[in-house]
């Protein structure tokens, strides 16, 4: 996008034409203000700002900077420049000061690829510092901006920070050792990690399914480069990126309360923007108290499943987000929690109980990999001063399962489709398809079911380091694919 300015005689005033949504014209203010409080002064004239492209609703503040040194420019004040080509962004404050803005790495990334120079706020320079060999220029004020267009030939600053790609990844808060008992649970969190299956716990209240689901970030290698850009710049556009950030070297783990929409979770609206799955990418997207979320919600989840991202269609215009998560559920097997427990007697009616179970529909049930009953966590493990291993010893395991399937396949076991998927899952008797056989008419498993049932299966051989799939590498897959997980 570009702005122009033009200063003209008659009645003053400032006009704005290119579609500018309610944020952009109040700017007329702002900028009016900001350029008197920083000692310039304000042209009495009619001054007219195009804002181009003009089919396409400009959103946002970070379009301030750029108009009033554009306003500068146009009444004299500053020199035309057309030795150099900025890239200016940023947003103002009615003292002249330039706040910190949403969205500069995708800015930054596209100021390297035009061979320009970016200009903007000093708030955002960790995330600027991501994008090699850019000319950067950091401002705190448009009286920084206007000294760095009046000097012949602007050098950026020496002293300007690095790229965090080198920092490590802080170590996850909540380590698996802490988890008393659940070693089916624990096992399951392991596949589900090394393979990037989505995985959904059943269980009563207190037996540990959100504490477990919240170990899953911590089991996951760190984020590639080329992940690390993708997910900084997602939660860069969304305005999620914490002030002063660079990198994100951890994968994310998104949480939403289950009365968020459909808009907010798998992302949209009049200008669309990135949702929860979207913010998820690369990471963990877990939804706890599952049947609670609305039915119209969680359907909204199947395709961007399946796909890996989000399309979103609008009669203007289309937006396509990356949504490649690892999905994590967590649900009680009845309204009260307590149905098929030895501990507590279920006080739900049987109407009330498949009402419940139905809140999740077939098909959204059948895109989970692996699904598994947690049992209350017995006295005696609980009273147990015996840790559990750690989450670094499991996540070795995971990271050299993982290196094993980008090496053989170039993605994880959970993206493998068709031949791929038939290639690596090469048998090593006659067994494992017998016992295969077996498993799809006890389970009723669809053709999904039964692709989902061999990723796992390989995963699992995977962890093992066995090149090939053996009956009990299967045996294990189906034994994570139940039918009907509250039963």
């Amino acid at each position: 996008m570009s702005v122009e300015v033009d200063v003209s005689p008659g009645l003053p005033g400032m006009t704005m034409v290119g579609l500018p949504d309610l944020t952009v014209r109040e700017s007329r203010d702002r900028v009016r203000t900001a350029i008197r409080n920083s000692g310039f002064p304000f042209p009495l004239g009619r001054i007219t700002v195009s804002l181009a492209p003009a089919d396409v609703r400009k959103v946002g503040a970070a379009f301030d900077l750029p108009i009033a040194l554009g306003v500068l420019a146009a009444s004299g004040v500053l020199p035309h420049r057309e030795d150099h080509r900025f890239t200016i962004v940023g947003g103002l404050s009615l003292n002249g000061e330039v706040p910190p803005m949403r969205g500069l790495l995708p800015i930054a990334v596209t100021a390297r690829r035009a061979r320009g120079l970016l200009l903007f706020p000093a708030a955002n320079e960790r995330e600027a510092a991501i994008v090699k060999d850019l000319p950067r220029f950091p401002v705190r004020s448009l009286l920084d901006a206007a000294r760095i267009l009046v000097t012949p030939d602007p050098r950026p600053p020496v002293d300007l920070q690095t790229a965090s790609e080198a920092d490590p990844a802080p170590e996850p808060a909540d380590d698996l050792a802490d988890v008393r008992g659940q070693p089916a649970g624990r096992r399951a969190l392991e596949i589900a990690a090394a393979g990037g299956h989505h995985l959904l716990f059943c269980g009563p209240p207190g037996a540990g399914k959100t504490m477990l689901a919240r170990r899953m970030p911590g089991l996951l290698p760190e984020l590639s480069l080329d992940e690390a850009l993708t997910v900084t710049a997602i939660h860069s556009v969304a305005g999620q990126l914490p002030a002063g950030a660079g990198l994100m070297r951890r994968r994310p783990f998104r949480a939403p309360h289950h009365t968020c929409s459909d808009v907010a979770l798998v992302g949209g609206g009049s200008v669309p923007r990135p949702g929860e799955m979207s913010l998820a990418h690369g990471g963990v997207l877990f939804l706890d108290e599952l049947p609670e979320f609305s039915r119209r919600v969680l359907e909204t989840l199947r395709q961007p499943l399946e796909l890996g991202a989000v399309h979103i269609a609008r009669a203007s215009r289309t937006a396509h987000f990356p949504a490649d998560v690892m999905l994590v559920g967590a649900m009680n097997p009845c309204p009260c929690g307590y149905f098929g427990s030895r501990q507590r007697a279920c006080q739900c009616p049987p109407v009330v109980v498949a009402r419940y179970r139905h809140r999740l529909s077939g098909p959204l049930r059948d895109r989970f990999d692996l699904a598994l009953d947690i049992p209350a966590v017995p006295w005696a493990d609980m009273r147990s001063e015996t840790p559990g291993e750690t989450t670094a010893d499991v996540r070795a395991r995971v990271v050299s399962a993982r290196a094993r399937q980008v090496t053989r396949q170039g993605v994880v076991n959970a993206r493998l489709e068709g031949a791929a998927l038939k290639r690596v899952c090469a048998r090593a008797d006659s067994q494992v398809d017998s016992l295969l056989e077996e498993g799809v008419s006890k389970f009723s498993l669809s053709v999904r079911g039964v692709t989902r049932v061999l990723r796992v299966a390989r995963t699992v051989a995977d962890l093992e380091g066995s090149t090939s799939l053996a009956a009990r590498h299967l045996a294990e897959a189906l034994h994570f694919r139940l039918p009907d997980p509250v039963l």
